[in-house]
């Protein structure tokens, strides 16, 4: 019989807590849900693999058990795992029967299939599982499907053609969403049970970096570069924003790293679109090129002058 680590399945250390596992098995569960991966063999497997392993830690008097087998069969791997580890003194009493789940038959095979979602592991240390199958109404699972936009997708507002089970959706993503932000699709979640409501679908949405822009809330920060020149007397420049370019009028005296703000030139904002945050460009001072020999010669005087 093959020994599972429950823990590493789960990612955690042996003194994780009980909110701990909880946290870890709720991410774990929704990124390899059946739901997400249609058609996923090893999605489907790995799901199977992190319930279980949440069943085994879950309980209190399960994981007690399970800590002090892992402890013992650690110490045999240690100790060169000579002779067959003896499983005997760990197995659940024949026909013990230590839960029962109430499922529909349909969200049995849904989450499932036919198999059994138990390992021969699990079943022989915790006995077998009992499912009592339920007619009665329920509603649909939530589901969760992350997303990855571009920022501009962020600032005009988007939509993603996403397969959820045996449907395909067309998600509409709205301005002004940030990286975290969860956009509800009311009802397209899992099937609700016995004539139950359908559950909910949440996008998880991660904005992806900008080569150009960085994003502090519904702000923008940018740098723009201006010539020694016309920082040095004054002028304009030409400055890209996330919805074109704008003119910024450049001050005499104007130093490296100062930075000017550009009012409602930021993102729009998630409760109220028709505002936007600001833009605040950071001064980054170049040389002009190319230089020629008078310019130099210019340049060289001033330099000797300003030494004297």
């Amino acid at each position: 019989m093959e020994f599972k680590d429950y823990y590493a399945i789960l990612g955690l250390s042996p003194d994780a807590d009980e909110q701990a596992i909880k946290q870890a098995y709720r991410k774990l569960a929704r990124q390899y849900h059946p739901d997400v991966n249609p058609g996923d063999k090893k999605a489907e497997e790995r799901f199977k693999e992190i319930n279980e392993a949440y069943q085994a830690l879950s309980d209190p008097e399960r994981r007690r058990k399970y800590d002090e087998l892992r402890s013992y069969y650690q110490r045999w791997q240690r100790s060169g795992g000579r002779g067959d580890f003896n499983w005997s003194q760990w197995q659940a009493a024949p026909g013990q029967q230590v839960y029962t789940y109430n499922v529909s038959p349909e969200d049995l095979e849904d989450l499932f299939g036919a198999d059994s979602p138990f390992s021969d592991f699990f079943s022989s240390i915790f006995g077998q599982p009992q499912f009592r199958r339920t007619s009665r109404s329920a509603r649909g699972r939530d589901l969760e499907v992350p997303v990855t936009i571009t920022l501009e997708e962020a600032f005009s507002g988007t939509t993603r053609s996403l397969q959820v089970g045996n449907r395909r959706i067309e998600a509409r993503i709205p301005r002004g969403v940030q990286t975290g932000t969860r956009v509800r699709l009311s009802g397209q979640g899992a099937p609700g049970i016995g004539g139950g409501p359908d559950g909910d679908l949440y996008l998880i949405v991660e904005v992806a970096p900008h080569p150009q822009f960085e994003r502090d809330g519904d702000d923008l920060r940018s740098v723009v570069e201006v010539d020694a020149f016309t920082a040095a007397v004054g002028g304009e420049v030409r400055v890209p924003t996330i919805d074109g370019t704008v003119t910024l009028k450049i001050p005499p005296l104007t130093q490296a790293d100062r930075v000017f703000r550009l009012r409602g030139k930021g993102m729009p904002r998630l409760d109220n679109p028709s505002e936007r945050g600001d833009l605040f460009v950071r001064v980054k001072l170049v040389l002009p090129e190319p230089l020629s020999e008078d310019e130099l010669a210019t340049l060289r005087d001033l330099v000797r002058r300003r030494r004297r």
